[in-house]
C-alpha cells in the first residue's frame, strides 16, 4: 500500500536526488498507441524545484515519446526505486511539458543541472507534481552502481551543431504513433 505525502519533502527529494537511475512514463490519448517507458540517468540531470515541482535533462536519443506525449496531454510519472540500502519507491505523477533547449526557459532553468553534459541537450522536462507517493520497493533487487556510463557523452561530442538539428528532424519530430514531438525548423529555414 502506497503512502501518499501533501508534496516532495525533504527526505523525499533526498532520495530521488540520491537514485542513479529512474524511470519515466508517459502515454497518448488513443487506447491503441504506444505506452512509453524510458530510464534516465547520469549525475546532475535530475533537480528537485521545489515542494510540487521536478526536471530533468533530456538529451539527444533514440526516441521522442515523452516530448510527444507531453504536447499532446502532459501525463506523465516518474518512477524512482532503491536499489541500494533500505528498501523504497518513490513515485511523482503530474503534467510535464516540455521546454526546449534554445528557449529563454531553458536557459532559466538549466543553472539546476550540472555543468558538464551540455552536448546534445534537446531541453527540459518539468514536471508540475499532482500526487507524491512511496511504497515498499521489497522486491526491487539490491545492485551496486559501477559507474555512469559515458557512452553517449562520448558520441555527442564527436557530433557537430548541424548533426543535431538533422537527427532531430529526422527522428525525433514525431512519436512512434505519429505525434508531433519535437519542434525542428526545416533545413532551407
Amino acid at each position: 500500500m502506497a503512502t501518499i505525502h501533501e508534496e516532495i519533502t525533504e527526505k523525499i527529494a533526498a532520495f530521488v536526488l540520491a537514485q542513479p537511475v529512474f524511470f519515466v512514463g508517459s502515454a497518448p490519448l488513443s487506447g491503441d498507441g504506444h505506452v512509453n517507458v524510458s530510464p534516465k540517468g547520469m549525475a546532475g540531470t535530475f533537480a528537485v524545484l521545489g515542494p510540487r515541482s521536478v526536471a530533468y535533462l533530456d538529451y539527444t536519443g533514440s526516441g521522442a515519446e515523452t516530448a510527444a506525449h507531453l504536447r499532446e496531454n502532459g501525463r506523465i510519472v516518474l518512477m524512482f526505486c532503491a536499489f541500494e540500502g533500505p528498501p523504497n519507491i518513490v513515485r511523482l505523477h503530474g503534467t510535464g511539458r516540455y521546454v526546449p533547449a534554445g528557449s529563454d526557459e531553458f536557459a532559466a532553468l538549466r543553472p539546476r543541472f550540472a555543468k558538464e553534459r551540455e552536448i546534445g541537450q534537446r531541453g527540459v522536462v518539468v514536471v508540475d507534481v499532482t500526487r507524491v507517493s512511496d511504497s515498499c520497493g521489497f522486491s526491487v533487487p539490491r545492485m551496486e552502481l559501477v559507474a555512469d556510463r559515458d557512452i553517449l557523452d562520448r558520441s555527442h561530442e564527436r557530433r557537430s551543431p548541424e548533426y543535431f538539428d538533422g537527427y532531430w528532424r529526422d527522428r525525433n519530430a514525431q512519436s512512434l504513433d505519429g505525434l508531433p514531438a519535437l519542434e525542428v525548423p526545416d533545413a532551407a529555414s
